[in-house]
């Protein structure tokens, strides 16, 4: 299907994303995409800098009569998440992403699609390597470990950049123009644990949440989307009490901005206790998938039995566990009072891994408010300490504040209106944007993110539109040969 993919339009476009989508590139593992990237600068006569935290830097001039024109930095994040279906056999470390066309959509097969930011690194390798394309000159900035902190725009060095217009190439509805972002937070909870032998008996058995969508823990946030970690932790709260049970592994999620979509416990069940055990698990999985039939209609409760752990968690650290995690916020913190739908601040519990007498417990905090962000962080500190673990503030980058005002808004904002005869959506978003990190690094700098229509970003169901890619490519064209 590479042929089929290389063929849509605009060619230039779709050939770049093939390209770049056989090289994988995973966030803090992005050595082959800068070395790709730097290849293809000094293959079409450019230069690149790679700056001291790996990100890139290709100068293009000028098209002719567009000389006196202001720069225009472009900027997209080469990395991208690396999520598949459990029954995806893939390896992201060797193989290129295995893409297909379905309908008016670009999939990938059981893995994430890397259109999120593929998209808009295609783009800007297509105006660098374009001879016809009317352009202002071109800074064009791909940056890495987007996806895991902000790495490379914290890196970023101040005095880099000429450009005074930024254009960032990450949002995700193509009648969407971005001007503000949330920033984020890193709260991490770890501990360990007594190991005891596994009591006489004892059945050993699994348990499973599975089949959720997952998704973006920003942009999908207060969507009402299942977090398989919170729910695996209401099917096990109260059954330590009431079944007996013992706890021996638990592990939900992988990413931190990604809503997990899988978790499974290995619990030791008392033999004379696995029937009653069974229907609780039954009768509550039924009310959770009651719950979430609108939302999550693939979710699937299972258990089974399993082979018999030798070692379980001792039962303070279990109870303690339990009760902090139901106590910890996820999703939805508080709506913006100023900007109508907005999310202002909301956590994501991403990861949860107990095994080996070890506790780890990851979330992605989020807020465009950065007194709520920490007031959010010191409520999931109090819970997770509570239970007797260790808590790390990490990863903390700011947000974009929205300037309605802005020239560049305005300019790509009519240009929008004659092309499509009616208005974008201007918007702040909850995910977070590298906008807000370059922003501080260069005060004043005039900043707008818009893009294509991807779906199901940091989920196996990731998808571009294809229409919506022309669409997005034409106000590219324009705005360029439009600019100041």
């Amino acid at each position: 299907m590479d042929k089929d993919i290389r063929n849509l339009e605009p060619k230039a476009l779709w050939n770049n994303f093939a390209d770049l989508n056989a090289v994988p590139r995973a966030s803090k593992k992005e050595e082959r995409a800068v070395a790709f990237i730097k290849d293809f600068a000094r293959k079409i006569g450019l230069e690149p800098v790679e700056d001291n935290a790996h990100n890139v830097i290709v100068r293009k001039p000028a098209s002719p009569g567009m000389e006196n024109r202001q720069t225009v930095i472009m900027q997209s994040h080469l990395d991208m998440v690396h999520q598949k279906n459990s029954d995806t056999a893939f390896d992201f470390d060797t193989q290129g992403i295995d893409m297909y066309i379905d309908g008016d959509w670009v999939r990938a097969r059981g893995t994430t699609l890397g259109a999120d930011n593929g998209i808009g690194v295609a783009t800007i390798m297509a105006i660098l390597e374009s001879r016809d394309i009317i352009h202002p000159p071109i800074e064009a900035l791909f940056t890495v470990d987007e996806e895991t902190g902000m790495g490379g725009a914290l890196g970023l060095e101040g005095g880099l950049l000429k450009g005074r217009i930024l254009l960032n190439l990450d949002t995700e509805e193509d009648d969407e123009f971005n001007i503000g972002c949330a920033g984020g937070l890193d709260v991490t909870a770890s501990g360990s644990y007594h190991e005891e032998s596994t009591p006489e008996g004892f059945g050993g058995y699994m348990l499973t949440v599975k089949g959720l969508n997952g998704g973006h823990s920003g942009m999908d946030i207060h969507k009402g989307l299942g977090n398989a970690n919170k729910i695996m932790n209401r099917l096990l709260y109260n059954a330590f009490e009431s079944f007996g049970i013992r706890l021996a592994e638990l592990g939900g999620g992988s990413l931190r901005n990604a809503i997990p979509r899988e978790s499974s416990a290995l619990l030791a069940v008392p033999l004379n206790r696995e029937k009653e055990f069974g229907e609780h698990i039954q009768s509550l999985a039924g009310d959770i998938r009651a719950e979430f039939k609108t939302t999550e209609p693939q979710l699937s409760i299972g258990m089974s039995k399993g082979e018999l752990p030798g070692k379980v968690m001792d039962i303070a650290s279990q109870t303690s566990l339990i009760k902090a995690l139901y106590t910890a916020h996820n999703g939805v913190y508080r709506m913006s009072a100023d900007i109508p739908d907005l999310v202002e601040t909301s956590n994501n519990i991403a990861k949860v891994t107990v095994k080996d007498g070890q506790i780890t417990i990851a979330c992605l905090t989020r807020s465009s408010v950065e007194s709520s962000k920490y007031d959010l962080g010191a409520a999931l500190r109090s819970a997770f300490e509570l239970a007797g673990l260790e808590v790390i503030f990490s990863g903390a980058y700011p947000g974009w504040t929205p300037d309605v005002h802005s020239k560049i808004l305005a300019l790509l904002t009519g240009i929008y209106e004659k092309q499509h005869g009616e208005k974008p959506r201007v918007i702040a978003c909850h995910a977070g944007l590298e906008c807000g990190i370059i922003g501080s690094k260069y005060p004043g700098m005039d900043m707008v993110s818009f893009g294509p229509t991807i779906k199901g970003a940091h989920s196996p169901d990731e998808r571009a539109k294809i229409p919506s890619v022309r669409k997005y490519w034409e106000l590219v064209l324009e705005l360029l040969k439009n600019t100041p």
